[in-house]
């Protein structure tokens, strides 16, 4: 027996948000707290938008002080533009931070529930406003997944799930991630990677055959398109591969949750601010090799969706041959590959192990049981 949930509607395809008012206004009505980032709206790609918007006569506040790691402030800021505007509605524009923030300013504007009674899994009441999501990276999959998280106090994170957080409507146009830089394009790919690899092999209760079928559709067009969404930019379809490729993986991990590659990225982006995305990147081909004695099989399984060359090699071989083949893809992506290079200093890694272990609400995914000891050789391995 399983559940699987995902956002009611998904329009897809370059130039999409060309007809956003058409598709916006039935659900989330004419007045709207728009959500988004400054680097964004820095980089003009809200003035389309923006225009449509007005020329249809609805009425939009903007909320662009979202952060990266976003902090419980920046929802708290939001809800009171959210309440001053009488919004009903949230539209968000942007990468995960951005999304994740507007899912939560919606549940609290409408709801009032406090930031501290909904974290955790199934604890927010809502309701919430109505709420369409634009990603302009491919890689959180936010758009299609029950989850915010918010960094609390100095560097601890902690997430909300709760399928109140699905939104009505995503929105994919691969034209606003053309401009996104080679080194933004690729951590965020292996990101998308990530979730589909943990949601694939994920030790959840609710792993399931959707699931599983929606990882290696997600991988094939992620191994597929992300060299070419890198190097070469302004390639529309391979653009709109990752796009699709991450919501994939997004959809998979929204139902069968990731595990230990994202409970050890998360404290190197809370003390040190490392992209989310990148977080992963450093630490995953460890954390795989660490899953290699339970998880061999799952990583033989995916192997050739991402590297069709392996669909020759026998399945024993594939789940190692498959680890190091994504250190190569990321080394040839530029990627950072140690902690090190990122300015994480080595006497930094206790503290980074103890904190892992509060990541229980993933660790508990992972297909190889991990303590403490465990998290600090990872990340030992990974400096």
């Amino acid at each position: 027996m399983f559940s699987f949930n995902t956002t009611k509607s998904i329009v897809s395809g370059p130039g999409s948000t060309g007809s956003i008012v058409q598709l916006i206004r039935p659900v989330l009505g004419e007045r709207i707290l728009l959500v988004t980032d400054k680097g964004l709206r820095k980089l003009g790609l809200l003035e389309g938008i923006l225009r449509q918007l007005a020329a249809g006569g609805i009425s939009v506040a903007i909320f662009d002080e979202v952060a990266a790691d976003p902090p419980e402030d920046n929802v708290l800021a939001g809800v009171v533009a959210a309440k001053t505007h009488r919004a009903t509605g949230v539209l968000a524009v942007g990468g995960g931070s951005p999304m994740d923030v507007a899912k939560v300013i919606a549940l609290v504007a409408k709801s009032g529930e406090t930031l501290a009674s909904a974290y955790g899994v199934g604890n927010a009441k809502g309701p919430r406003l109505p709420l369409v999501l634009v990603p302009t990276t491919a890689g959180t999959g936010s758009e299609v997944t029950p989850i915010a998280i918010l960094t609390t106090g100095e560097a601890e994170k902690k997430g909300i799930v709760s399928p109140l957080l699905l939104p009505d409507m995503a929105i994919l146009d691969a034209d606003l991630t053309v401009g996104l830089p080679k080194s933004v394009t690729a951590a965020t790919g292996i990101d998308a990677m990530v979730h589909a690899i943990e949601a694939y092999a994920s030790a959840s209760a609710n792993n399931n055959p959707i699931s599983r079928t929606l990882a290696r559709e997600a991988l094939r067009l992620l191994g597929a398109n992300i060299r070419e969404a890198c190097f070469n930019g302004t390639n529309r379809e391979a653009r709109g591969g990752m796009l699709l490729g991450s919501l994939l993986a997004g959809q998979a991990f929204a139902n069968s949750p990731v595990a230990a590659v994202h409970a050890l990225a998360y404290p190197i982006g809370g003390h040190f601010h490392i992209p989310h995305g990148l977080s992963n990147a450093l630490v995953l081909p460890h954390v795989l090799r660490f899953n290699m004695p339970a998880a061999a099989t799952a990583y033989g399984e995916i192997a050739a969706d991402v590297f069709p060359k392996f669909a020759e090699t026998p399945l024993e071989e594939r789940g190692a041959a498959f680890v190091y083949e994504l250190e190569a893809l990321s080394r040839a992506l530029d990627v950072p590959q140690r902690l090190r290079d990122v300015g994480i200093p080595e006497d930094a890694l206790p503290m980074l192990a103890a904190d892992a272990m509060k990541q229980t609400r993933l660790l508990i995914n992972n297909p190889r049981p991990l303590d403490e000891r465990d998290a600090f050789q990872i990340y030992q391995a990974a400096f």
